[in-house]
Order: C-alpha cells, then sequence, then structure tokens
C-alpha cells in the first residue's frame, strides 16, 4: 500500500480534458483526490458532464475540442487554439499547484506548451500520455520540455519515459475501475424485450463524430452479413450525447432490431448482456476486455490523416489488449481491410460457443491482469503520486 501523500496545506489542482474519455479519467482522478485528500484539495479547470457530476465548474464545454483527424480538426482550430489560450491564461492568472492535462494531445500539449513558454514555474502534469512509443518515440524528448510529470498508465511507459528525461510514475490503468460497474445485463435484456437466449451484438462506433461517420457505414455492412447467418440477431448501441443525433440518424433502417443507449451505466450493462461487441479503436475495447466481452476491432481515419500518420507509426497493433499481448489476440482491420465482408467473417465465431470465443475469452483475462486489474485502484494510484509531486515541488 502507498503512502498517504496529503499535503498539510490546502491544494489547487486544474485539471483539463478534451473528450469524453478524459472526462471518465478526470472524473475518477478527482473521486481519487477527495479519497486521498478529502477536502484539502480545490480543484479547477475543463471537463465534461462526469467531472461535473464530482463537483467541478467547468471553463466551457468540450465541443470544441472534442475532435480528431485533419479532416475534423482544420475547420475547428481557430476554436480550438481560443480555448488552448483560455486555459491557460485561466492557469496563468490562478496559479494552480499544478496543472494536469488530461490525454486529448492535440488540445492539452498546446496548453502545457503555452504555460511553460510564459511562466515555466507552472507545473504540468500529463495523465494519459500520447503512445509515442508506438509513433514518433522522438516526441517524448519534446515533452520533458514542457510536461514536469506523466502519469503512466502501462509498466513499460514509465521507464520509457525516463530514458528520454521526462519523469513518469506507472499508476496503472484508470479503465479496470470500472470492471465492478459491468453488470445488469439480464436486468437491460428484460428491459429491452430482449430474450435471453437472444444473440445480441454490442455495436461501438466510437465518441467522435468522424469516427461514427466513417464507421457507421462498414459497422451496418457487418451486421447485415451476420445477420443472414444468425436468426434473431438483435443490437444494442450504446452511445455519448455530443453524437447520438449522428448515430440515430446513420442507425435508421437498421438491418436488425437496434436499441441505442445513453448514459454509461446502460453501457456497462449492455457489455454484460452481449454475446459479443464490434468496437472501433479506443478506450471501449479496454472496456470490453474487462467485461470478458469477445469483439471485433474496426477503425478508419480520413484518407489524409492516414497518409500523413502512416509513415510514422511503428507499432504492430492499434488494440491497446493486442499491444500488451504483442500478439493479434483480438482481431482488428483498420483502413481499406474494415469492409463489413472482414468484420463480419471474423465476429460469426465469436457469436457462438467456438476455439475462437473461448481462446479470446482467455486472452481477455490475461489483457485484464496485466492492466492490474485486482491490484489497488489507478486513480487512487494516481491521486498520491500527484499528491506527493506537488508536496515534494513546494
Amino acid at each position: 500500500m502507498l503512502q498517504d501523500n496529503t499535503p498539510t496545506r490546502p491544494v489547487t489542482l486544474m485539471l483539463v480534458c478534451g473528450e469524453p474519455s478524459g472526462d471518465q479519467l478526470g472524473a475518477e482522478l478527482m473521486a481519487g483526490l477527495r479519497v486521498a485528500a478529502g477536502h484539502s484539495v480545490r480543484i479547477v479547470g475543463v471537463g465534461g458532464a462526469a467531472m461535473t457530476a464530482q463537483g467541478l465548474e467547468s471553463l466551457f464545454p468540450l465541443d470544441d475540442t472534442a475532435v480528431m483527424g485533419l479532416r475534423e480538426v482544420v475547420p475547428r482550430i481557430p476554436a480550438i487554439l481560443r480555448r488552448v489560450r483560455q486555459a491557460a491564461d485561466f492557469a496563468l492568472a490562478t496559479r494552480p499547484d499544478a496543472v494536469v492535462l488530461i490525454d486529448s494531445p492535440d488540445f492539452t500539449h498546446r496548453i502545457a506548451q503555452r504555460l511553460k513558454r510564459i511562466d515555466r514555474t507552472i507545473r504540468t502534469v500529463n495523465y494519459v500520455a500520447p503512445q509515442v512509443w508506438a509513433s514518433r518515440p522522438y516526441r517524448a524528448s519534446r515533452m520533458a520540455r514542457y510536461f514536469d510529470l506523466v502519469l503512466a498508465l502501462l509498466p513499460f511507459e514509465a521507464p520509457f519515459f525516463e530514458a528520454h528525461g521526462l519523469h513518469a510514475a506507472f499508476v496503472g490503468h484508470p479503465v479496470i475501475e470500472r470492471a465492478k460497474r459491468m453488470t445488469g445485463g439480464a436486468e437491460l435484456r428484460a428491459r429491452l424485450g430482449v430474450a435471453p437466449d437472444a444473440k445480441l451484438l454490442a455495436v461501438l462506433p466510437g465518441s467522435r463524430m468522424n469516427e461514427v461517420r466513417l464507421l457507421m457505414t462498414p459497422f451496418r455492412e457487418a451486421v447485415a452479413r451476420i445477420a443472414r447467418d444468425v436468426p434473431g440477431l438483435v443490437c444494442v448501441l450504446p452511445t455519448v450525447p455530443h453524437v447520438a443525433s449522428a448515430v440515430r440518424y446513420r442507425a435508421d433502417n437498421w438491418p436488425t432490431p437496434i436499441h441505442i443507449l445513453d448514459g454509461e451505466a446502460d453501457k456497462f450493462a449492455a457489455f454484460d448482456a452481449a454475446d459479443a461487441a464490434l468496437a472501433a479503436s479506443g478506450t471501449v475495447t479496454t472496456e470490453l476486455a474487462l467485461s470478458g466481452t469477445p469483439m471485433v476491432v474496426g477503425y478508419r481515419l480520413g484518407w489524409l490523416t492516414f497518409v500523413l500518420a502512416r509513415p510514422f507509426i511503428t507499432a504492430r497493433f492499434a488494440t491497446l489488449g493486442n499491444i500488451i499481448l504483442d500478439r493479434a489476440a483480438i482481431p482488428e482491420f483498420l483502413q481499406n481491410d474494415c469492409t463489413g465482408e472482414n468484420l463480419a467473417r471474423a465476429l460469426l465465431p465469436l457469436l457462438a460457443d467456438t476455439p475462437e470465443r473461448r481462446k479470446q475469452v482467455e486472452d481477455l483475462k490475461l489483457i485484464a491482469e496485466k492492466l492490474g486489474l485486482g491490484g489497488e485502484e489507478p486513480s487512487l494510484r494516481a491521486a498520491r503520486a500527484l499528491l506527493a509531486f506537488v508536496r515534494e515541488a513546494n
């Protein structure tokens, strides 16, 4: 057990995220800080619904910053840069004990850069660093110029960043804290009128608008192909508020009965209820691994983003579970390979009691173990490391 590093004086921390997945991580970190330091910590910054529920009064909503890919980012650059200046100027004016930048590097790293350019005494922390070990590792040395600490999610990340001159602390992957919430599948099936023996497929096209735009078509084609071989197939599609209308529009005339769900509780219940999942690459694949739900992963970037990024990608896989195991435990289909035919072919064996399904279920258990399931909650470890950093710096 780590020692409690609660500072003796009140501490002000500024937490900033740029999209829903970071908002969830920020909310979990806020909860960890409350456990570690009670009300001696004041939290300000930028967040969404999850952080607001923990008591944050956000400086602005996430609408301008929750974008990804050149086609989507370029039109929003003026708005994003305004938000960068707004967040950085708030930090410069209020001088929190540390500014914690959560995920979304295209947005949050610009804030850190602006802060260090104007006042190097402002302490900056990166929570959920970009996977620079997978693409352009030289960026780690650049990060050392504008971050003072990285809270690393994976065991191999801490020594990687330390080797590039950036202090890092391994805290574990926060997503494992959600494992205990992935229950309620039987109740959800009953509420939706889905028979206990009906095959239920979770469809997860992402939380960004461009992901929904690029993935709903191949996902729909995959479901149509699967439905030919799986009579009575039902789909459930959890979504988030800022893409819900686009999801509903693209789910019109879906090839099977489909239930579109709002809210995190229903999302986790859907994981518990589903026989298998078709998912965009991202945090959701780790959540599915923790729920033990066999999956197939598909992903597409805008063509220009992909062409520019491709020469710099060094990782063999896109899905974190595959990266952790260093093998293709979870089928993944990217860019031109992300077709309805390929996705359906990989998904069909996962909807029955097959060797493919049994093998992936075992691999998902191994992934969960390597992420730290069963140890101290990562958000509490992150809170303790953050408080220790603030105390040592004062």
